[in-house]
């Protein structure tokens, strides 16, 4: 049984649903890579626009499960998740280190009204520096205050610095959130992915985890190419290889 559901509605936009709600939603290293998969068929689709939730309002993602610690960077858009398609955050209760990182990096977010972001890795003694892009999508001070401090924020005050487009009521979200992804589905695609793509690349600021991660996204995929299996077995059987690009 997956860990995530995709519904893809005839209007062009799709629904990503993380379906661990008895762990609060935490990602562990199976959850990373379905969605990561899942990510990269709906950008080979028609679909036009992602919306992004967790099963439930109490929890939007609790981040990395601690008892099957994933590979984050797979599932997190500009990162491992790279589409030019916009993606839209529906968040309702807590939204916990990880978690706070694959919110903002989505272009959109709708938060209910008990949404909660919280970033603990300076209590816990690790990091993997990909939530210093909070920096560069928040005033200064704010981001640093999630970020050294870990100070919770709710709903409110994400709306009043920038982080939140809507607060609405809690279990709305991800009607609200659809009603968004509809609206931008009836605009130009490539006007939108034109516009994100220049945004992504070279207006927002990114971070060296950032760099790190889409350089290990664009390696796997040579990695695991079938140029480089055709590589092997032409090496092994002694002639040419008939590399096609895929």
């Amino acid at each position: 049984m997956s860990n995530i559901s995709v519904q893809n509605f005839p209007d062009g936009v799709s629904l990503f649903t993380i379906e661990r709600e008895a762990r609060r939603n935490a990602i562990c290293s199976r959850t990373a890579i379905e969605l990561q998969k899942a990510f990269a068929e709906f950008d080979r689709s028609e679909q036009r626009v992602a919306v992004i939730t967790g099963r439930g309002d109490k929890a939007f993602t609790a981040g990395a499960d601690v008892d099957d610690v994933p590979e984050l960077w797979r599932c997190i858009p500009t990162a491992g998740i790279a589409t030019e398609k916009p993606i839209i955050a529906a968040v309702g209760g807590w939204c916990v280190g990880g978690g706070v990182v694959l919110a903002a990096m989505c272009d959109l977010m709708v938060v209910a009204e008990n949404a909660k972001f919280s970033y603990p890795e300076a209590r816990l003694g690790l990091t993997h520096g990909m939530i210093a892009t909070l920096a560069g999508r928040l005033p200064h001070k704010v981001a640093m205050e999630m970020i050294l401090l870990g100070t919770a924020m709710d709903a409110n005050r994400a709306y009043e610095v920038g982080f939140a487009n809507r607060v609405v009521p809690v279990g709305q979200q991800v009607d609200a959130a659809l009603d968004m992804a509809r609206e931008l589905a009836r605009s130009a695609p490539l006007v939108l992915k034109t516009l994100k793509r220049f945004v992504v690349n070279s207006v927002l600021p990114i971070s060296p985890s950032e760099q790190m991660a889409r350089a290990r996204r664009d390696l796997e995929v040579v990695a695991t190419s079938e140029d480089f299996q055709e590589g092997l077995a032409a090496w092994q059987e002694k002639r040419p290889p008939v590399f096609r690009g895929v």
